[in-house]
């Protein structure tokens, strides 16, 4: 599993500049509608995933179909998925499968950033999303299941297949920052820690030390509000 993992660090490596890098305060700004602008995000994980807990922050004014975080393997395109369908949804595919949330009107920030948070364990199948600290509606699937560590994470775009397979009327348009994940903590146990401003759980994906690969016309900047 180390070897597999090493081997697709040093593959990124070769295609391109893989950067580790404390991003507090800045963001990546995704400019155009796009079928090829991404960011290469890698997992220091080692081991099937029995729950995860997936956060971020993003701001953007696109009203149709988004990809906001993309984790796909050789087997299965949508092993984890983050997608805003349209205004007032937000829909979480793990291992293929979907349950879409409802977000109520009301829920945004004064600045218009979005903060979200999804999270699912495979002893229950449950799955939880929140908004700007807001809880919804549990929901669940795929219960019993084992979420893959053979994938790739990509933002900005949808992987229609393994690292691929973009489609520019999915892409995301806007700025995205702040994104973790987790394989035990829950979004309840990240929302306390920060609201207490004590030390998160340690992360397999963290902002603050990103490994991550840019990848056409997306810039990196400072943060607007």
């Amino acid at each position: 599993m180390e070897k597999l993992q090493l081997w697709l660090l040093i593959l990124a490596s070769l295609s391109g500049a893989v950067t580790q890098s404390d991003l507090y305060g800045q963001v990546f700004v995704f400019p155009k509608e796009s079928a090829d602008a991404h960011v290469i995000l890698n997992m220091n994980k080692n081991g099937p995933l029995q729950t995860f807990t997936v956060c971020l922050r993003y701001f953007t004014d696109l009203t149709r179909s988004y990809s906001l975080f993309s984790y796909a393997t050789r087997a299965r395109d949508n092993e984890i998925l983050l997608f805003k369908e349209k205004p007032g949804e937000l829909s979480l595919y793990v291992g293929g499968e979907l349950v879409t949330f409802k977000v109520p009107e009301g829920t945004d920030t004064s600045t218009g950033w979005v903060h979200v948070c999804a999270s699912w364990e495979s002893t229950t199948g449950i799955a939880e999303l929140w908004v700007n600290g807001s809880p919804l509606p549990r929901k669940g699937l795929k219960k019993g299941y084992s979420v893959s560590d053979q994938g790739v994470i990509i933002l900005g775009q949808e992987q229609d297949s393994f690292g691929g397979g973009f489609d520019a009327k999915q892409s995301f348009v806007g700025e995205i920052a702040d994104v973790y994940m987790w394989d035990r903590a829950s979004p309840t146990a990240a929302k306390q820690a920060a609201n207490d401003d004590s030390q998160l759980p340690t992360s397999i994906v963290g902002w603050s030390s990103l490994q991550y690969q840019i990848k056409g016309y997306v810039v990196l900047k400072p943060t607007l509000a």
